[in-house]
């Protein structure tokens, strides 16, 4: 017996027990038990609700000048002091979460960095590492991706800085983003320093 039969006939064993299910109830919608299809009110709601997702995406979506593919970046905004670009750099900060871009259309990156920068914000991240790749030459699809992000990133208020991470956390082919304190965070902050100064 060869290891074709030796499978069939194990499969067979396993599935002997095994009852088809009765015609017509072989799809999850099928039948009056299914669930109802939307209704058109619902499924404007839901085109409305990804039209509004949509326009607050920001992002540019234009034609963007490609980076050296082998060339490190970074960006710090105005105020920002030399000292937290060099920590960030060489990966001094705790990394708080991480949104693997790799393989994925240009599309889908932009609506997934958005989405990732905005959540990370809210949720008070403060570091965080973007997973591009980096590719072979300045025209590979890692590196159109780098050169989006690289873009994108400078538009968001929430982004004080960011560099290419430190080979522990991809190298080139992954970016450290540093972002600002929330609203909520600053407030602590200031609270905190308060109570130390008070007598």
């Amino acid at each position: 017996m060869n290891a074709n039969q030796r499978d069939e006939q194990l499969f067979s064993h396993e599935m002997a027990d095994v009852i088809p299910l009765n015609k017509g109830r072989n799809r999850a919608d099928a039948g009056n038990g299914g669930a109802r299809p939307p209704s058109e009110a619902q499924l404007a709601r839901r085109a409305s609700a990804q039209d509004g997702e949509q326009e607050s995406n920001f992002l540019s979506d234009e034609f963007v000048d490609l980076l050296p593919f082998t060339d490190p970046i970074e960006f710090r905004r105005d105020g920002i002091q030399t000292g937290v670009i060099e920590k960030l750099r060489h990966g001094g900060y705790q990394v708080d979460s991480q949104l693997n871009l790799l393989k994925r259309p240009v599309a889908e990156c932009r609506r997934e960095v958005f989405r990732f920068i905005r959540e990370a914000h809210q949720h008070e991240l403060r570091c965080v590492v973007i997973v591009h790749g980096r590719g072979k030459s300045d025209e590979s699809h890692a590196n159109v991706v780098r050169s989006y992000v690289s873009k994108w990133l400078e538009q968001f208020d929430e982004v004080q800085a960011y560099a290419t991470a430190q080979p522990r956390h991809g190298g080139l082919g992954a970016t450290y983003v540093m972002l600002r304190k929330s609203h909520r965070a600053r407030q602590r902050n200031r609270e905190l320093h308060q109570r130390r100064r008070a007598p």
